[in-house]
């Protein structure tokens, strides 16, 4: 009986742990077959300088995959914790009112960049239109923010030129898939190269640094 109950607890312990384990991996990570999740958290988390799990916390709490990106950008030019920003967020508030709430304007967002069409023509044309001085005072929708802070980051952390991001979202790819083939470099080498900052991180105070360069240009 007592060697019975001994094998039993074993067989029970090892079930709890399978259990764990498995429940670790969707938390903190995904699984390996996630179709591209966990390379864009690592890539999120590596251009923010933020770990990983900070990332997928953030995910947890009902932000889309695409607009994390954002959380971390705003957060780092705000100036505040990624927790704060994502509170704005469920309040209700637009990524746009979000950023003017720290007394950011569109400015921010820009990136040096050519789209006619569908999905960067109207927000890049809202640039082209205005002078400079007068980008800060530019409404941009939730859509127009999470493209342009998508092709900012892919493109700078990657090394690839926007206009090449811009490209690939045009034909109906997603951020992740674009992603994706930016790390696994099935873009094409003829692609890189267009990015000044390509290999600039935004750390967590909003300062871009690279490699070989004293003073980075905000974003």
């Amino acid at each position: 009986m007592h060697k019975f109950s001994a094998a039993g607890l074993a067989v029970i312990l090892l079930i709890f742990g399978l259990a764990t384990s498995a429940r670790s991996d969707v938390e903190f990570g995904l699984s390996a077959d996630d179709g591209g999740l966990r390379e864009f958290h690592l890539a999120v988390g590596d251009f923010y300088r933020v770990p990983e799990k900070e990332v997928v916390v953030v995910r947890e709490r009902r932000i889309p995959d695409e607009e994390l990106p954002v959380v971390f950008f705003l957060a780092s030019r705000a100036r505040v914790g990624p927790g704060v920003i994502v509170g704005l967020r469920l309040d209700g508030r637009s990524w746009m009112d979000i950023a003017l709430y720290y007394g950011l304007g569109a400015d921010i967002f820009y990136v040096d960049a050519r789209a006619d069409g569908p999905p960067y023509g109207r927000a890049l044309g809202y640039y082209k239109n205005k002078p400079k001085k007068e980008w800060k005072y530019i409404r941009l929708a939730d859509d127009d923010i999470v493209n342009l802070v998508n092709l900012s980051f892919i493109s700078k952390h990657y090394g690839y030129s926007p206009n090449t991001v811009i490209k690939m979202r045009s034909q109906g790819k997603g951020f992740i898939a674009i992603n994706s083939d930016a790390k696994h470099g099935k873009i094409g080498k003829e692609s890189k190269g267009g990015v000044k900052q390509a290999k600039a991180k935004e750390g967590p105070k909003g300062k871009s640094k690279s490699k070989g360069e004293s003073k980075s240009k905000r974003r």
